[in-house]
């Protein structure tokens, strides 16, 4: 199975993805808002328990880099190989990724 099917098979919607990073970052401002309070308040093992699910989070929105990696590689192979398709897929992507930001921005 290619990359591009494997991404294909194991995404939700464009707009769902788009949904689901919001509430990602949402969820890392609460943590770290929750661990400087515990901080402050001289709680270490809270203020640990919440920087390392802000960590999680941050971790997990990395993974979306991975993408944007796969879509450079495709058009660097699609250069070499000469292969409009390989452009085609990397097209498509973006068009998915710019809908569902243009639905999130509003």
């Amino acid at each position: 199975m290619s990359q591009l099917a494997a991404y294909k098979d194991n995404s939700v919607s464009t707009q769902n993805k788009g949904r689901l990073i919001v509430l990602l970052y949402d969820g890392a401002i609460k943590f770290l808002k929750l661990a400087i309070k515990e901080l402050e308040s001289g709680n270490q093992e809270a203020k640990g328990q919440y920087i390392n699910r802000a960590a999680d989070i941050i971790t997990e929105l990395n993974a979306i880099r991975k993408l944007y990696t796969f879509m450079s590689d495709r058009l660097t192979q699609a250069n070499i190989k000469q292969d409009p398709n390989m452009v085609r897929d990397v097209i498509k992507l973006m068009e998915e990724l710019n809908q569902g930001w243009r639905v999130i921005t509003g």
